[in-house]
Parts: structure tokens; C-alpha cells; sequence
């Protein structure tokens, strides 16, 4: 580790800092114990997301005259640690796709916390990929090193029912395979 991911790892953003500096089975150990991958899996590819997530205001279910801001799905483009951009994450369903045209979707496993103003931590189980090439083999998708992405602030009200925001988001996607 050079010197100044050492510095950034002593201080208060600990985890959020130190997850996108490290490989990911360094990682693993600094991660809430639910969204760790089960043994007997190794990195098959780490990414960088960056973009959007939608939001739409929308009536809140099971709870007449009452609105929220509702997931509408992600638009995200997937880079390599070297900033070469391999694929994209959108839905739903959450899907991320190579650039070779391979893709999987999953079920989430499990959440967890990773900081305010930020979505959670994931960990989802792929599905069987569609197509062959990167992401052929599959296993597993962590969601670590969130940055934004949660519903916007302003108010959701029956006056702008209807309405669409974006907001900014980023984090690591680590695809993980059977060893």
C-alpha cells in the first residue's frame, strides 16, 4: 500500500476510503460480516461505477394520500481500476452488462450500512451468465465503496407526483467466481 492509502486508511472514513484502495480479498476483512462472499471464491473483476440513480415521486404503497420517492433504477458505467470502461449497470432488474455483451442479474443476499448520504452495502448471488465473455462465471456481486446514491432530499408531495431527480452516484462492483 502506498504511503498516502496507509494516511487515508488511519482516518475517520476507515472503511469507505480503504475498500476502493485495496484488492478485494484484502477487503473482504473490513466489510460487515453479511456481505462478505462465502468461501471457496476468488476476484474475477473489479469495477468502478459511476453515475445515476433515478427516483421518481410516486404514491407511497399501502398508504393512501401519502407519497415517497421511489427507486426507479441505476444508470451506471462500469470501469476497470484502470479507468478503461468494461460495461454497464442498469435496471431494473439490476443488470450489469460487458462491453462483449455478457451479462448477469442477481438476487440480493444481504445489506448493510455503509454511511450517511450513501446506499447500503450489497451483496448480491448472480445468475447464470447470458452470453459469453466477462462475466461468464459469475458467482457473486459486492456493492463496497458507496459514495451518494440515496433518494433525493426535497419533498415528495401529491403536488409533483409524477416527477423524475437524479442523483449522483458511485461505487465498487467486485465480481466474484467460483476458485
Amino acid at each position: 500500500m502506498h504511503a498516502k492509502q496507509r494516511f487515508l486508511c488511519l482516518s475517520a472514513t476507515f472503511a469507505i476510503t480503504c475498500l476502493g484502495a485495496l484488492p478485494g480479498v484484502q477487503a473482504q476483512s473490513m466489510l460487515p460480516e453479511n456481505i462478505k462472499v462465502p468461501d471457496g471464491h476468488k476476484v474475477a473483476l473489479e469495477t468502478v461505477g459511476t453515475g445515476e440513480i433515478i427516483y421518481e415521486c410516486r404514491d407511497k404503497a399501502n398508504a393512501p394520500g401519502q407519497t415517497e420517492w421511489s427507486f426507479v433504477g441505476p444508470k451506471v458505467l462500469l470501469s476497470d481500476r484502470s479507468g478503461k470502461a468494461v460495461g454497464d449497470y442498469f435496471g431494473p432488474p439490476a443488470t450489469w452488462q460487458a462491453k462483449d455483451g455478457s451479462k448477469i442479474t442477481g438476487t440480493q443476499v444481504a445489506v448493510a450500512p455503509s454511511g450517511a448520504g450513501n446506499l447500503p452495502y450489497q451483496l448480491v448471488k448472480a445468475n447464470p451468465a447470458e452470453g459469453k465473455g466477462l462475466m461468464s462465471g459469475i458467482s457473486y456481486v459486492q456493492r463496497v465503496a458507496l459514495k451518494g446514491g440515496v433518494a433525493p432530499s426535497n419533498a415528495c408531495t401529491a403536488a409533483n407526483k409524477g416527477t423524475r431527480q437524479t442523483v449522483k452516484y458511485q461505487a465498487d462492483y467486485i465480481f466474484w467466481a467460483a476458485r
